[in-house]
């Protein structure tokens, strides 16, 4: 494993650093008074240069979206910066360490980021689990504020800048961009048709950029170093540093920082320590549970937005999650679809019925109940959800689900669909992980759905 210098997370783990002294004692703020002397329209175009992309899912080029700001003289009033700190994918937990070690660092990324885009005002929209968070982020407002970094007068520029943080109630669909703006007006968290667009009708119907946690955290480093530099890190399409998520069966699971590219045997070997027991890795979630599945004859792919895409899986939040032989598909992939019907907001038919529904059909076919014809209503299911809903939701429950039955599209899926094919066939489930009976399901589940299971 080549030599790497961490950035992002260079100070964060050393003891204090969440104060403004600390932050201060290594130059902080120091990229936010220089940013402050540019032109924002430099700003964005440095942003630009730089290659930097999204790190909360979609991977959108950073200086492209803050550009789609309209001017002031065609849309009239005030514009926003939201903070996405609502870190609910599982398998990702890699923005709550920037927020807990080095919170003044996201601070000075939202000065840099709302002036160029032109925002007096911004939000940090947390999620109401991070409550360790909270309080850490909560204090360094404060400190900021004191400094002079938040007020009427930033860092002594004249510019204003009001920050507050925002404690959502733990829904997952508030991640989602427009759910997010939806609960941070007051009401129920239900994402929103899209166009328009955020950037041009966002909070309170006005322009309004949304970033993830982590990507702010990188624009001082931008604006300190130059976009040659970050341009240096990491594959040209997807170049900078990153931090990457890494759960399931390795023996150092964690969170750990290296350059965009680096491969899922490197995360799991040079980073995690390997495999658990030496057991022969059996599926791979590259970028957290919305992800399609892969096989582990995939494990040299980099780890990023553009070369996940060819082997027909996304990087999403880099929330790797590292599944052995002991592992049984379907029980997977049951749990996952819990997670996903139990979080749909239920505004739309498809997503509101299809998570649930193929939870149910999994929990029957784990528990001994399986029938002929599951797959294929399965696979009807999931068409019935794909790109027919306001958010991608019902897609993220669908897709992993393809990508483990569906051979046609997902050719990796030749690897574990005869498992799944299994468990119909026997009326058990081969791994030995449940009884085929109602009574072992309900003593081991608590609570199964009765009509699923003969």
């Amino acid at each position: 494993m080549a030599a790497y210098e961490p950035v992002l997370l260079k100070y964060a783990n050393q003891p204090g650093m969440h104060t403004l002294e600390a932050y201060l004692s290594h130059g902080g703020y120091g990229a936010a008074k220089k940013a402050l002397g540019m032109k924002p329209v430099e700003l964005i175009q440095a942003v630009k240069d730089s290659g930097l992309r999204g790190r909360g899912g979609a991977g959108f080029p950073t200086g492209l979206k803050w550009g789609f700001v309209p001017p002031v003289e065609k849309v009239p009033g005030p514009r926003y910066l939201c903070v996405n700190a609502d870190e609910s994918e599982p398998g990702t937990f890699k923005d709550r360490y920037i927020m807990e070690g080095d919170p003044h660092e996201l601070l000075e990324g939202i000065v840099i980021t709302c002036w160029a885009i032109g925002a007096n005002t911004a939000y940090i929209y947390i999620r109401g689990e991070f409550v360790k968070s909270a309080r850490i982020l909560e204090r360094a407002v404060e400190e900021a504020y004191r400094h002079g970094a938040f007020g009427p007068n930033v860092l002594g520029s004249g510019f204003k800048l009001e920050c507050s943080v925002h404690r959502g109630a733990g829904a997952y669909i508030c991640g989602e961009e427009t759910g997010l703006l939806t609960s941070l007006e007051g009401g129920r968290g239900y994402p929103r048709i899209k166009p328009p667009f955020p950037a041009v009708v966002g909070l309170f119907g006005q322009p309004t950029i949304i970033n993830n946690v982590e990507t702010i955290a990188n624009v001082p480093h931008i604006v300190e170093r130059g976009a040659a530099w970050f341009k240096s890190i990491g594959p040209a399409e997807d170049p900078g540093p990153k931090l990457y998520c890494i759960s399931g069966h390795v023996k150092k699971p964690g969170y750990y920082e290296g350059p965009m590219g680096v491969t899922i045997r490197s995360l799991i070997h040079d980073y995690a320590g390997g495999m658990i027991d030496e057991r022969p890795l059996k599926a791979i979630i590259a970028g957290g549970s919305s992800c399609p599945w892969i096989a582990p004859d995939k494990i040299d792919t980099c780890l990023g937005f553009e070369s996940l895409k060819k082997v027909k899986t996304m990087f999403g939040s880099a929330g790797t999650i590292i599944l052995n032989d002991s592992v049984c598909v379907v029980d997977a992939m049951w749990n996952i679809l819990r997670f996903y019907a139990h979080e749909s907001c239920g505004q739309c038919t498809p997503c509101r019925e299809g998570t649930g529904w193929l939870a149910k059909i999994f929990e029957r076919i784990e528990l001994g109940g399986g029938r002929e014809d599951d797959i294929a209503t399965i696979l009807d299911i999931c068409d019935n959800m794909r790109g027919k809903t306001i958010c991608v939701l019902s897609d993220a429950a669908a897709w992993p689900v393809q990508s483990i039955l569906d051979v046609k599209n997902y050719p990796d899926a030749a690897c574990f669909r005869p498992e799944v094919e299994a468990h119909i066939r026997e009326k058990r489930c081969p791994m030995g992980k449940h009884a085929p009976t109602r009574a072992e399901g309900v003593k081991q589940h608590g609570r199964i759905s009765p009509r699923l299971v003969t």
